[in-house]
């Protein structure tokens, strides 16, 4: 009988990638965590034993395991066990709420929670008598109960057959809830494998990679470890970032690889040891998640080199829509500092207006994605699945333009877009022209309600050490490089933004305290 078309034209599925991985070089070093290394081999015997400690404790194909969890070895160790074990995994933001969590289990229907209890034990216990029928998992044994790593020491550690059908879920991501209730994305092994191999075949990899993850595995950064051992590198897992930590850690392990959101960049520029630090082994900062300022990452080039790849991506088109090269961060072309790169190869992308019709060449319009990078919809939303692919396109909610060689340029997200006296004000654009102050450290733009205008462009600075700008003087300054529509009515001095735990600016919680009572987040 012939194969089902489906199996005959699927793509390879995420357990069977890190079973190549696991194959390659056995003895090659995996993982290090401080004071903790895995060889390949020593991986993939834990991993294993993991993956029949799932099924020991009664979860079985498609189930769905939550985790929340640090930037440890045992807690890679689970991740990819749960992929072995065919199961839909689901990652918590480690600084989410209680009730984002407990929302989250119930949402995805939730069978098991793999919990670091190092760090988050409380909630756990919370989320325990919250939310009905979740198998409680810890890594470590504790007060939490007998923990994964010594119950699984027991297990069989022979190589599993890794499943093969492409068309199973292999993961629920969940969007950061801005909007409303967070949703809940489906990915199968298509998109994780189309992801993939847009990964390894555009970034500049160096020949023998040495990962540095400083930001949760949860998010980016955890994207890019199957992809590090699909190439035979090491993963330096980091649980908390710091200049200092950051800087030292790149010298003394000879980090070549890493990845950073903009803040993070921000935080290594204006450290004071950064001139002395040795940062001479890094060949690729891959750098995304939220808009960089041009001025800030020129200083960057001029201070720390020539090593910067930019990714765009979202979570329903996960890391790979787009990518400015090392070789486009390019200080004679520096228009291109403001761009997030070409379109990445397998992708489609429509720049489109209110009507769904494509833009000309350097007109706004909003980014839309087709190909097998998008997500297969959003679970239990049909509503906003209707919305979301209007046309037939994933409509990405960021506004664009291209110009005439292919590079794309980020406006704005359409719902921070301000209107104010009936003209478009894109907050990123302001930010960045604040960014070239000498003064500013960085901004947030944002409007708020105003009778005259409908809303008002108001900035919040955090000044540069030591300095002391003056608001009318930062109004001049935007208003004569941006006119007077961008220049902000109001400037509030902070010593610092409100952040989320990813490092990016916490816009909702800003607009939050000055549009609470208004019927709707716009005027």
């Amino acid at each position: 009988m012939a194969p089902q078309a489906s199996a005959r034209y699927g793509c390879a599925t995420i357990a069977q990638l890190y079973t190549s991985a696991f194959r390659a070089c056995p003895q090659a070093l995996a993982l290090v965590e401080d004071g903790v290394t895995l060889t390949y081999e020593a991986l993939a015997r834990r991993s294993y034993r993991m993956a029949r400690l799932f099924h020991a404790r009664g979860l079985q194909r498609q189930d769905v395991v939550a985790f929340l969890v640090g930037n440890r070895v045992e807690a890679v160790v689970a991740i990819i066990a749960a992929q072995l074990a065919g199961l839909k995994a689901v990652s918590l933001h480690p600084m989410a709420s209680e009730e984002d969590h407990a929302f989250v289990l119930a949402d995805a229907g939730v069978k098991a929670l793999v919990v670091d209890d190092a760090r988050f034990a409380a909630r756990a216990q919370v989320l325990l008598a919250r939310v009905a029928n979740v198998l409680m998992m810890p890594l470590d044994d504790g007060v939490l109960g007998a923990g994964l790593a010594s119950q699984a020491a027991a297990m069989d550690d022979a190589e599993l057959e890794p499943g093969d059908d492409a068309a199973e879920i292999s993961k629920i991501s969940y969007t950061g809830g801005t909007t409303g209730r967070s949703k809940g994305i489906l990915h199968t092994h298509r998109t994780v494998v189309t992801m993939l191999q847009a990964m390894l075949a555009t970034y500049e990899w160096p020949q023998q990679i040495r990962y540095l993850v400083t930001t949760p595995i949860s998010h980016a950064s955890g994207s890019l470890i199957l992809p590090t051992l699909l190439r035979g590198g090491t993963v330096y897992l980091c649980d908390k970032f710091s200049p200092s930590d950051f800087v030292s850690r790149v010298a003394e392990q000879r980090i070549n690889l890493t990845f950073l959101v903009p803040t993070q960049i921000y935080a290594l520029l204006d450290h004071a040891g950064l001139a002395e630090a040795d940062l001479s082994s890094l060949e690729l900062v891959l750098y995304g998640a939220s808009p960089i300022a041009p001025s800030r990452l020129q200083e960057a080039l001029n201070r720390i080199g020539p090593v910067f790849g930019q990714v765009y991506g979202q979570a329903e088109a996960p890391m790979t829509i787009s990518y400015l090269s090392r070789r486009d961060h390019d200080l004679s072309r520096s228009h291109l500092l403001s761009s997030c790169g070409k379109v990445m190869v397998g992708n489609q992308v429509k720049l489109l207006d209110s009507a769904r019709r494509e833009v000309p060449v350097g007109e706004v319009g909003e980014l839309c994605v087709r190909g097998p990078l998008v997500m297969d919809g959003y679970l239990n939303r049909p509503e906003e699945n209707e919305k979301v692919f209007a046309g037939d396109w994933l409509h990405t909610g960021d506004m664009a333009r291209r110009d005439a060689a292919g590079y794309l340029y980020i406006v704005d997200r359409a719902k921070d877009m301000i209107i104010t006296g009936g003209f478009n004000v894109y907050p990123s654009e302001v930010e960045h022209c604040l960014a070239q102050h000498p003064a500013i450290a960085m901004s947030a733009v944002f409007g708020v309600p105003d009778e005259k205008w409908g809303e008002s462009v108001t900035a919040i600075v955090v000044p540069k050490p030591g300095q002391t700008p003056d608001a009318n003087e930062l109004i001049e300054f935007v208003k004569s490089r941006k006119g007077v529509v961008n220049a902000p009515k109001t400037v509030i001095f902070a010593e610092q933004l409100p952040m989320t735990a990813l490092g990016k600016i916490d816009r909702k919680a800003i607009r939050g305290s000055y549009w609470n009572g208004k019927d709707r987040q716009v005027a």
